[in-house]
């Protein structure tokens, strides 16, 4: 997205001073590292902190960019009184809830902490023994050094706090928005995730921290840039958000146009209405002669009588010369059933057996079962539509033949357009759905047979799907991986 792009390059023309001006009535940076370097030893002195170690010289190869003449490079531990992980060894935490909160890297957010529910709660005892590691103060910065590494927040709350080692406490003497500012920049993010190490859990470690180069402004113009920042970046943070939404819009948008769309189509409203076309009532009795030739032969069964259909089903008006009827009209509708472990295999041997949603994967079968007992035999062109379990997933049949357990129905086309039968099928999907999950979990075989469907003359049917493959094709262009 632009916005994050922005952001990043906002952040990393801050701290190379490329977004504030640089004054000649500022201090001298040395003034500031000399007062951070008398503070340190009266700390060490007064035994507040231990004295450390030297850190290595600074050397040109080191140097990743140019900063301002008024600026210096130094390295973190140099401007730092305190740089320490968290608890090794974390004690047992209470079973309810205390005061005392014992914190990782997974609880620091964007600009602060966050799933506070998902903590240890320590005892005041456990406590008081782990504070002494951290001691966490305000305008500390909290690292998440292991693990999820990156994440940086200037603490200003007032929790009864202390942390697991996957977070660094980082206590500076310069201005900590600033420091926040440098390590959340694409220098230093690229710095943690390049030399990051572990097995494990990939940590950014303490000596680690202590010698990262940090970009040292005069402390007015460290403000300067925090002050100058939060303006941008609440601006950059606008943009992310109206570009989340135009995102989510533009990948929901060609799905509610093809909703759109197949509504339109099935009342009629996509296709002109022709005086020439045959009337309906004659394709309903060749329909039926259909049905009666296929019971006569045996190779259908005759069904129950479907209900009347009455006024106050019918959900919307169609055009004059189409007629209501009920889905059953027009179907033949096969019922699933299950098969013992002893009837199917996975050899490869007869002809696939498929048992509910987990096999319908993108308008594709996945096949991991075959029968030599077929019985509930579904074939190429039917649609095949989960009842039970996951209810409502649907998918055209490309095989020859397979067989379906009970949590799915066949649903095969007697006589007329099959695409149209398809695409209203395909429209009503999620009314199915509501309707599956209001009564007992599951489709029944007379919700399928009674359910309306708007029934045009066979002339406009094939009219209908003609526009629906060109508008539907035009709409897959418009989606958004």
């Amino acid at each position: 997205m632009l916005a994050d792009k922005l952001r990043k390059s906002v952040l990393q023309s801050a701290i190379q001073g490329k977004l504030t001006e640089q004054l000649a009535t500022d201090d001298k940076v040395e003034d500031l590292l000399q007062a951070i370097k008398e503070e340190k030893e009266l700390l060490i002195k007064e035994k507040k902190i231990k004295k450390q170690k030297p850190l290595p010289e600074i050397t040109e190869d080191e140097i990743p960019f140019a900063i301002p003449e008024n600026w210096k490079w130094v390295r973190l531990g140099d401007i730092s009184y305190k740089i320490v992980d968290g608890d090794h060894n974390p004690p047992t935490g209470e079973k309810g809830k205390t005061p005392y909160i014992m914190a990782s890297s997974t609880n620091i957010g964007n600009e602060r902490l966050i799933n506070l529910e998902k903590v240890r709660y320590l005892s005041e005892e456990n406590f008081i023994k782990c504070n002494k590691r951290t001691l966490v103060k305000k305008d500390d910065i909290l690292f998440s050094s292991v693990g999820s590494i990156g994440s940086v927040i200037v603490y200003n709350e007032d929790y009864k706090l202390t942390f697991q080692r996957s977070v660094t406490v980082i206590g500076t003497r310069i201005n900590s928005y600033y420091l926040r500012i440098v390590l959340l920049s694409p220098y230093c993010q690229f710095i943690f995730k390049t030399q990051s190490s572990g097995t494990a859990q990939k940590g950014f470690y303490i000596r680690q921290v202590n010698n990262l180069l940090i970009p040292l402004p005069p402390l007015a113009e460290q403000k300067r840039i925090v002050e100058k920042l939060d303006n941008v970046l609440a601006n950059i943070g606008e943009l992310k958000a109206n570009e989340e939404k135009l995102s989510i819009l533009q990948k929901n948008f060609p799905d509610k146009l093809k909703k759109s769309i197949l509504q339109s189509a099935i009342q009629g409203k996509l296709t002109e209405q022709l005086a020439t076309d045959d009337n309906v009532e004659d394709l309903l009795q060749a329909i039926k002669e259909e049905k009666e030739r296929l019971i006569k032969e045996k190779k259908i069964k005759k069904q129950k009588p479907l209900l009347e259909i009455t006024e106050e089903e019918i959900p919307f008006e169609i055009p004059k010369n189409w007629k209501w009827v009920r889905l059953g009209k027009v179907i033949e509708l096969i019922s699933g059933r299950d098969l013992t472990k002893d009837k199917y295999n996975n050899n490869y041997e007869g002809i696939p057996y498929i048992t509910g949603a987990s096999n319908f994967n993108n308008n594709n079968l996945i096949i991991d079962r075959w029968t030599d007992k077929a019985t509930s035999i579904a074939v190429k062109n039917d649609i095949l539509l989960t009842c039970k379990g996951t209810i409502g997933e649907i998918i055209v049949l490309k095989e020859d033949k397979v067989h379906i357990a009970r949590q799915i129905m066949a649903i095969r086309l007697l006589y007329g357009n099959f695409d149209y039968i398809k695409w209203y099928i395909i429209s009503q999907i999620d009314k199915l759905k509501s309707m599956g999950k209001s009564i007992i979990p599951g489709i029944s075989r007379e919700m399928i047979l009674n359910y309306l469907i708007p029934l045009p003359p066979l002339a406009e049917q094939k009219r209908i799907v003609e526009k629906l493959d060109k508008l539907l094709a035009d709409i897959e262009e418009l989606k958004i991986e």
